[in-house]
C-alpha cells in the first residue's frame, strides 16, 4: 500500500489528521471560507459571477505586487540591491498572473456584458485603491485620485501617505546618485506628489550604463535596469489587455462611474513607466 502525501508532497502517515477542535489549520491560515463568501451578486445573470470573482482576484494580485514593490523600494533605499532584485523578479511572475486574469473576460460581447452591467452602478476599476497604490509606486502620481476615497478614512490615509512617498523609480534614481552617477538635483528633490516627468539627464545616465554592460562596477545597475524594463513591459501589456477587453465588451461607450472608457484607456496605453529606460536605448 502506498503512503499518502501531505500538503507538501512528502510522504506522511497512512491516515491524515481529520479531527480538529475548531476550523481546520488550512482555513485558519488561508481564510478560504471568507474568500469564497465575498461574492454578493446583484443580477440574475450567470455571467456576473466570473466578472466579480475575476475582479476580486485582480485586487489580490494588486495587493501582492504592491507588497513586492514596497519591499524593493525599501531595499533600494538601504542599498540592498539583491533583495530588491528578488522582490522585483517575483513581481514579474505575479504581473504575468495578473495579466492572465483578463482571459475569462477577454471575449465578452456587448450583450453578455450588458446582461449585468447595470448591477455595477457607478463602480469602476479606476476607483480601486490598491491599483492606485500600484500606479503611485510606478511614479504615476495624482492627488485628484484620492478624492473617491474621502469617505473611507483608512484607505484615504494610506493613499495620501503613498502619494507623498518616493516611488519605486525615485528610489532607483536615488541609488544611482549615491553610486556617483549624475542624476540632477531637480529630479532627486522634486515634489514627490506629482507625476514623474522624463529627464534628459536621467536618460543620459541610463545610456551610459547600457553602453557599458560589462563594467564590473555598474553591472548590478544594468541588471536592475533590465528587470525594471521587464516590469514596465508587463504593466504596458496589462493596460493594453484592459483596453482590448473593454473595446470588445462595450466599444466606445462611456465607462462605468462616468469615466471616458476606451478613450481614457487608449491614452494610458501609450504611456511607458520608467520612461528613460526606453528612450535611452535609441542612443546606445
Amino acid at each position: 500500500m502506498s503512503k499518502t502525501l501531505d500538503a507538501s508532497g512528502v510522504g506522511g502517515s497512512e491516515t491524515p489528521n481529520l479531527d480538529f477542535a475548531g476550523t481546520t489549520p488550512y482555513e485558519d491560515y488561508v481564510q478560504a471560507d471568507v474568500l469564497t463568501h465575498l461574492q454578493h451578486l446583484r443580477s440574475d445573470d450567470p455571467g456576473e459571477m466570473v466578472f466579480l470573482v475575476t475582479t476580486q482576484v485582480m485586487e489580490l494580485w494588486f495587493t501582492v505586487i504592491v507588497h513586492e514593490w514596497e519591499t524593493a523600494a525599501k531595499a533600494l533605499r538601504e542599498d540592498r540591491i539583491p533583495v530588491a532584485m528578488d522582490a522585483l523578479k517575483r513581481s514579474l511572475r505575479e504581473l504575468e498572473a495578473l495579466n492572465a486574469s483578463w482571459r475569462p473576460l477577454a471575449q465578452l460581447t456587448p450583450g453578455q456584458f450588458n446582461a449585468y452591467r447595470a448591477a455595477l452602478g457607478e463602480g469602476s476599476g479606476f476607483q480601486s485603491a490598491m491599483y492606485r497604490r500600484m500606479e503611485f509606486l510606478l511614479g504615476e502620481k495624482s492627488a485628484s485620485m484620492l478624492v473617491p476615497h474621502r469617505g473611507a478614512p483608512r484607505v484615504h490615509a494610506e493613499l495620501e501617505k503613498a502619494l507623498h512617498e518616493p516611488s519605486l523609480y525615485d528610489e532607483v534614481l536615488r541609488l544611482l546618485a549615491r553610486r556617483g552617477l549624475p542624476v540632477p538635483d531637480a529630479v532627486l528633490n522634486r515634489d514627490l506628489s506629482l507625476r514623474y516627468e522624463p529627464s534628459a539627464e536621467v536618460e543620459a545616465v541610463w545610456t551610459g550604463l547600457y553602453a557599458a554592460p560589462d563594467d564590473n562596477e555598474t553591472q548590478d545597475l544594468h541588471r536592475l535596469g533590465e528587470v525594471l524594463t521587464d516590469v514596465a513591459e508587463l504593466v504596458w501589456r496589462w493596460r493594453n489587455d484592459h483596453l482590448v477587453a473593454t473595446r470588445r465588451a462595450m466599444g466606445a461607450k462611456t465607462g462605468t462611474g462616468g469615466s471616458a472608457g476606451v478613450t481614457w484607456l487608449e491614452k494610458r496605453a501609450t504611456k511607458n513607466v520608467f520612461p528613460e529606460l526606453w528612450t535611452a536605448r535609441s542612443y546606445v
